[in-house]
């Protein structure tokens, strides 16, 4: 039996998706893949305590990298936007720190800006290079009943850029403190 949730995840917001994923599991819902941008395709299965983490690598994966972390037990099962999935039994856990993919803080501090260089900056382009000078010249000439609907069309996607920058820039400082960035 399969089951779809549609759930929103920013590129910030990846320890809350564990942590949801781990929910599900708990309550009998395997997760099998994602479609982005919100679907999670769920399948039943026997409700146990699994512990997902996501690592950003965006194709810079290797086969060294897998292998070292199938060594240590954990299932690799899924790869989506640059995002791989893993997931490995709490009950496989004997030690403090195996619930992590990331030896040390500095790792995950080198993931964030990974993300941050790779998904941020993209957006950072996108969004002074096509939407908000689209917006201001919509705006400049919004006169007439086709410049306002113009603009509309335009001021959407500005404020859904402005959120999920805000949104993400916001969060991603905050956890690159967290790890021991600036």
């Amino acid at each position: 039996m399969r089951k779809t949730f549609v759930r929103f995840f920013t590129i910030a917001d990846y320890e809350e998706e564990e942590a949801w994923l781990r929910e599900q599991h708990r309550a009998g819902w395997r997760l099998v893949r994602t479609i982005i941008p919100c679907f999670y395709i769920f399948e039943k299965c026997a409700p146990e305590d699994v512990i997902y983490r996501l690592d950003y690598k965006n194709g810079a994966q290797d086969g060294e990298y897998m292998q070292m972390l199938r060594d240590f037990g954990w299932e690799y099962f899924h790869c989506c936007m640059g995002w791989l999935y893993f997931r490995k039994p709490a009950s496989e856990m004997k030690n403090e720190g195996e619930d992590s993919l990331f030896s040390d803080d500095a790792s995950k501090l080198e993931m964030i800006r990974h993300i941050i260089r790779t998904r941020m900056l993209p957006i950072l382009i996108i969004f002074l290079t096509c939407t908000l000078p689209n917006c201001v010249r919509a705006m400049n000439g919004a006169s007439g009943s086709s410049s306002l609907g113009l603009f509309a069309l335009f001021f959407a996607p500005l404020i859904l850029c402005l959120w999920i920058f805000l949104h993400c820039g916001i969060k991603l400082q905050r956890l690159s403190r967290k790890y021991g960035g600036r």
